[in-house]
């Protein structure tokens, strides 16, 4: 059990982490971190949040979605703090991800160039919105843009 000294407030949480009681407070509503209510209705952390706090920041600075991040997190044995053998895991899976999204958006940029300056007026083929012409039947511009949902 988790003696009380060995657990950390909010504020303390806050401190440590260099993160805003705010981004705690979402980060808990998203099931990122955990804390239970001290007697006096306080939250309480135990001391691996502050590394779990640390995997979130970094992950997020390079685009890892939160949802993401939850799962991997989920992943790890509660009360444990994040070894480095965990950190390899969850980055090696996030780094596929990042390359296929550095892939996707580098065949986007390569593509804007066609894009620049027709405004999607009067187009009739669109790389990037209608990629080998499918909609051309339907007419010219942004028809996926256009139909309402």
């Amino acid at each position: 059990m988790v003696s009380p000294h060995d657990e950390l407030s909010v504020g303390q949480v806050a401190q440590r982490s260099g993160v805003a009681v705010s981004t705690l407070h979402f980060y808990e509503s998203r099931g990122l971190i955990h804390s239970r209510r001290s007697a006096g209705n306080q939250r309480r952390y135990t001391r691996d949040t502050l590394r779990h706090i640390a995997i979130i920041r970094v992950a997020q600075r390079v685009g890892i979605p939160l949802e993401t991040i939850g799962e991997a997190l989920a992943q790890l044995p509660e009360g444990r703090i994040p070894t480095l053998a965990d950190w390899t895991r969850m980055s090696r899976t996030w780094r596929e991800e990042l390359d296929a999204r550095i892939e996707q958006l580098t065949q986007l940029r390569d593509q804007l160039t066609d894009c620049i300056g027709c405004g999607c007026l009067s187009i009739e083929r669109c790389r990037l919105r209608n990629p080998g012409d499918k909609l051309a039947v339907e007419g010219s511009g942004p028809r996926h843009l256009m139909k309402k949902t």
